[in-house]
């Protein structure tokens, strides 16, 4: 049978699935962007957003616009979080096979 310790629980769980899909699918995404789409609150989202670039999966990028604009924050993933991804759906794909009839 399947062994469902392959799964990565660093993505596994919903929100930091849900940031390394959307990151996944263009080069970086702001904080405020990523906050409007996965609907998370601050503290949720960037508890999740520092688990993951702790472990290397997420580079964050802070810059000012203007002078007296505050920073704004994008984030991207790093080739081993991109990878890590890919792998992560690899097995998905492997157990959902596995599932059908």
């Amino acid at each position: 049978m399947f062994d469902f310790d392959k799964l990565d629980k660093l993505i596994h769980e919903k929100g930091r699935l849900g940031i390394m899909t959307l990151l996944a699918t263009r080069p970086s995404w702001s904080f405020q962007d990523l906050k409007a789409e996965l609907a998370l609150s601050d503290g949720n989202l960037i508890t999740h957003l520092r688990t993951l670039h702790d472990n290397g999966y997420v580079t964050v990028t802070k810059e000012l616009k203007e002078v007296r604009e505050r920073p704004q924050t994008t984030y991207a993933l790093t080739d081993k979080g991109r990878q890590s991804f890919q792998e992560y759906l690899t097995i998905l794909e492997q157990i959902v096979k596995a599932g059908r009839p």
